[in-house]
């Protein structure tokens, strides 16, 4: 029974399973050998309203003030752990609101966080874009990304509640290797 546990831990521990500790993945973060990315905060509802525009807030499911409150309170623990990040968000008006809420400092849009609820089928190759697209960044600099259910799904393999936050390894892979789960 004794090597039945031994054995059960071992491959745990190399198949990344097992978790680092918080402070592991804040250093980690904090030193651009990790990245952050989150679900946007609450925005009630599922999917968008049929007559959805990407560039017109009104036509979209937007943060309500839970989400806003939410995301103000990302913005204190970031800091809290002193974490000056360069933020990235999808395009969708809940996941700008939400790094801007943060009160961190600009917002830079990133197309390959955008939500890929609707057309799934592009789960893949929009999945393999991120995960370039953030290996190609310079790690000096943290960096915090706002996206969405399905596509943090699709790259960890983890369904995240609205506002919480994965600490992933860097070089991103897939799937990416979670250091640890940070709550809304």
């Amino acid at each position: 029974m004794w090597r039945a546990w031994v054995w059960l831990v071992a491959g745990c521990l190399l198949s990344g399973l097992v978790q680092a500790s918080d402070e592991q993945a804040w250093t980690a973060l904090r030193e651009g050998r990790a990245v952050l990315i989150l679900r946007h905060a609450i925005a009630p509802g599922m999917g968008d309203p049929a007559d959805f525009q990407l560039g017109d807030c009104t036509t979209q499911r937007n943060l309500n003030q839970a989400g806003r409150d939410q995301a103000q309170r990302w913005g204190q623990l970031l800091r809290k752990q002193l974490i000056q990040p360069r933020l990235l968000s999808s395009r969708w008006c809940r996941a700008q609101d939400t790094a801007r809420e943060m009160g961190l400092g600009a917002v830079e849009a990133l197309p390959a966080l955008d939500s890929f609820f609707v057309k799934r089928t592009s789960a893949r190759a929009q999945t393999a874009a991120l995960i370039e697209q953030i290996n190609a960044q310079a790690s000096a600099v943290p960096l915090v990304l706002v996206s969405h259910q399905v596509n943090i799904t699709a790259l960890t393999a983890i369904y995240p509640a609205s506002g919480e936050g994965l600490i992933l390894a860097l070089p991103l892979e897939a799937p990416a290797r979670v250091l640890a789960r940070v709550q809304p």
